[in-house]
């Protein structure tokens, strides 16, 4: 299983995948908001969301989990 971290700290905008769904390396999963910019937060490896582990408008820090994937 590996983990899909925040890069940084801000809010979560918006969440781009939901459970089940099955992401390649590189596409983008997560856009965080952060000193009034979006930033995107891609996956490092192919797999499947297991588990969205933030929701959109909640804060966190650099290093959260924000997606599990199996």
């Amino acid at each position: 299983m590996s983990q899909i971290c925040a890069s940084m700290a801000g809010t979560v905008w918006k969440v781009l995948v939901q459970a089940g769904d099955e992401v390649k390396a590189g596409q983008e999963v997560v856009i965080l908001e952060s000193m009034k910019m979006e930033v995107p937060i891609t996956a490092e490896a192919d797999g499947v969301v297991h588990e969205i582990k933030a929701e959109s408008g909640s804060f966190v820090g650099e290093g959260d989990i924000l997606i599990e994937l199996k």
